[in-house]
């Protein structure tokens, strides 16, 4: 869910020149770095888009540089968007935030269990993913492959690649993210209208909130396609056929620009304020900017209180990324929108950037320290390279380049640490120190990671594989069951979700859905093991004993680490690029 944007109004950058300067050095350093086809961002000011701007090319190689016009796909910002047309109709009074979703579903209903015997599926459970449902997000459909109804996707039916949205847990009893709730939202907002979702979209909400050139309509239209980016990969490869096509429109299918979802942002902070909003009375907007659970408010995100209380959503799609964040009541805020997958904190760093500019009310305007260097050579900082769990099924790795210590996120350099001390290092772009733990044995088990915010650990999975050769496989019977066991995930078959090899947490969250990127391998090469017990890394609820590394034969070639319980049950999978 993605990004873009070219110059619309240097006269209205009331910040001056100066930091338009400023703020195009830290953007173009960071897409080089990050090797980010192209990006687009829209700057909120005063109640105002002062910027809007677009960076690179629409595609990776190209030469059609990103403008204003061109389209992106806004992954899950598709949901504040999206739950403003149910709002619309709440208004209306043809829908009610706390009445049962049954009562007025038509194509489809909530399969009942007992667990909704008193605790009904609400609307106002659905936009604040507390309604229980099942299914977190969705992979898309390549073009030319066969796409589900929304009825299909619902009851997880061919040629649907995800499970059914059921409801799991009590509803109302927790926040738990759910695409698959914006999914039965989007059909229930089909069924009182009377319209198809993307044509309600666009006369409710879109066109009165001047959104011309946003559209939930799967897949866009040839004259539209024209302008739309192509997706890219976390390796920076174009997604086949561009972009995928998303039935679950509500959750994931907003093609849009930066400019038109900074305009979305706009409409909520003026209706707060009271301004005549075509779409959305202030006291719902207060509703909807009011956390419901934990910090979800309906359709949004929400941090902070007073001045600095932010709503925000991130996006994701087959080769989009999206990031808008804005103030509820400063008339404050930013959209940046890449055409590329990137697992960093890249958008994080855009955004900290223009709230220093602009003189957000949370802005980190603290100095970055410049502590004094000590010398290590290239053999002292190979001790500290290796892959790292940062949260859970979320990694990072270090690495030397350049006699430099590295951060890496997904393949490509993230920052730079110079070593202070004994097994020390800090940051050249923000305050940030490492202090890596080592063991009795002088391995590294863990990096702790202390910002002025709070310190975390982040276990050590293993070294990187770039640093491996194969070896001796010291159980190759295991790992021809293991490898019988990705082919089954590939496909998405029944012998995997049965498999007495899978635990029940990656049996249930990977479910029957083929998974594209363990397809075609045709042998697994041993490299190493891994023992991690006791390091508290968890993938799909299962505690992580033991990591193996594999070279995956097969086009493509890939590397992979397989993890395992203590039982040595599978619990979990990564597709690795070093």
């Amino acid at each position: 869910m993605r990004l873009h944007a070219v110059a619309i109004a240097f006269a209205l950058l009331c910040a001056g020149g100066a930091h338009a300067d400023e703020l195009d050095d830290i953007i173009q350093a960071e897409m080089k770095m990050r090797q980010i086809p192209g990006l687009s961002l829209a700057i909120i000011d005063n109640g105002k888009i002062v910027r809007a701007q677009g960076y690179g090319v629409t595609e990776k190689g190209g030469k059609t540089p990103v403008s204003a016009d061109t389209l992106f796909q806004a992954g899950s910002v598709s949901k504040p968007v999206a739950a403003l047309g149910a709002l619309h109709l709440v208004e209306q009074g043809k829908l009610a935030l706390d009445d049962d979703v049954n009562a007025r579903l038509v194509t489809w209903k909530v399969p009942d269990n007992a667990l909704t015997a008193e605790n009904k599926v609400t609307l106002r459970r659905l936009l604040s993913h507390s309604a229980g449902l099942t299914v977190h997000g969705f992979p898309g459909y390549a073009i030319g492959a066969p796409v589900p109804t929304v009825v299909q996707v619902l009851n997880g039916e061919p040629p649907a690649n995800t499970p059914p949205v059921r409801v799991d847990i009590a509803p109302g009893s927790k926040m738990r993210y759910s695409g698959g709730g914006f999914t039965v939202m989007q059909q229930l907002v089909a069924d009182v209208s009377g319209q198809t979702f993307p044509d309600y979209m666009r006369d409710a909400v879109l066109k009165p909130l001047g959104m011309n050139d946003s559209s939930y309509q799967q897949p866009p239209t040839a004259e539209r396609a024209r302008l739309n980016a192509s997706g890219h990969l976390a390796d920076r490869s174009v997604v086949a056929g561009r972009w995928h096509v998303y039935p679950e429109m509500a959750a994931a299918g907003l093609w849009t620009t930066a400019s038109d979802l900074a305009r979305f942002a706009i409409g909520l902070q003026q209706a707060l304020a009271g301004s005549a909003n075509p779409v959305i009375s202030a006291d719902m907007t207060r509703q909807m900017l009011t956390p419901q659970k934990d910090s979800a408010g309906l359709g949004i995100f929400l941090e902070g209180s007073g001045d600095a209380q932010r709503f925000s959503h991130g996006g994701r799609d087959e080769g989009f990324d999206t990031l808008l964040t804005a103030f509820s009541r400063t008339g404050q805020g930013v959209v940046i929108m890449i055409n590329t997958n990137d697992n960093s904190r890249m958008m994080g760093r855009l955004a900290t950037a223009v709230g220093r500019a602009y003189h957000w009310p949370d802005a980190d305007n603290e100095q970055v320290l410049k502590p004094a260097a000590i010398k290590l050579d290239a053999r002292s900082l190979a001790r500290y390279t290796g892959r790292h769990e940062l949260s859970s099924n979320a990694m990072g790795s270090f690495d030397v380049q350049d006699g430099r210590l590295l951060g890496i996120a997904g393949g490509f350099p993230d920052e730079v640490f110079i070593p202070t001390g004994t097994h020390r290092f800090y940051s050249t772009s923000r305050n940030c120190e490492l202090l890596f733990i080592f063991d009795a044995h002088g391995e590294v088990t863990a990096v702790e990671v202390k910002t002025k915010e709070k310190t975390s650990k982040a276990p050590r999975i293993g070294p990187l594989l770039h640093t491996l050769k194969a070896r001796r496989d010291p159980d190759p019977a295991r790992t021809r069951k293991l490898q019988a066991l990705i082919a089954a995930a590939a496909q998405g078959s029944s012998a995997f979700s049965d498999s007495p090899l899978a635990a029940d947490g990656v049996k249930r969250d990977f479910g029957n859905r083929p998974i594209g990127e363990l397809a075609n391998i045709t042998a697994l090469t041993f490299l190493d093991q891994q023992a991690v017990a006791g390091r508290e890394i968890e993938r799909h609820g299962g505690k992580v004993a033991s990591v193996l590394a594999f070279k995956a034969d097969g086009k493509p070639q890939r590397k992979l680490l397989v993890y395992l319980t203590a039982d040595g049950l599978f619990t979990d999978y990564d597709v690795v690029d070093d």
